[in-house]
């Protein structure tokens, strides 16, 4: 009976280690690879997407991913930049084992420098218009070339 006991105790752990069995175990793990960073002008702090970073020209190793990242690149008074890297996965054949490759390597970015601040908004001040004067309505001189079109003369005795 005790023999009983410790067979189905020993199968019941044999299933039990199964279910938790994963395909994930067989995966290989993601190749590193080396990634040359380098900025125009130079010092500037890259970051790749992945997590390393570092202050341009310099070389940072990841895991290569299975799609691509991107690096981002940032400098005071510059404008900040992002590059996409793509990852190429060539798998292996009979000839030659498999290769994963980076594609910008080196990754550079030309930083543009930032412009002047914006200023800062003018208050605009309304005011009330000053009304303007009234037209002069005053005859023009009697011996005038041009006799006033707004009113009207009576011409001169004798013609």
């Amino acid at each position: 009976m005790m023999r009983r006991v410790i067979v189905i105790a020993a199968a019941g752990f044999g299933l039990a280690g199964c279910s938790s069995f994963s395909m994930d175990a067989f995966k290989p793990t993601p190749p590193m690879v080396q990634v040359q960073l380098d900025s125009t002008p130079q010092g500037a702090d890259a970051k790749t997407s992945l997590g390393p970073g570092c202050k341009t020209p310099c070389t940072v190793s990841v895991a290569a991913p299975d799609s691509g990242f991107s690096v981002s690149y940032t400098m005071n008074k510059f404008e900040p930049a992002t590059i996409p890297v793509q990852v190429v996965h060539v798998p292996a054949d009979f000839g030659s084992p498999a290769t994963t490759n980076i594609d910008p390597n080196p990754v550079v970015a030309e930083l543009q420098p930032q412009g002047p601040p914006p200023k800062a908004a003018r208050k605009k001040v309304m005011r009330p218009k000053q009304p303007k004067p009234p037209k002069s309505t005053a005859a023009p001189p009697a011996d005038s070339a041009f006799p006033d079109s707004g009113q009207s003369t009576p011409p001169p005795p004798g013609r």
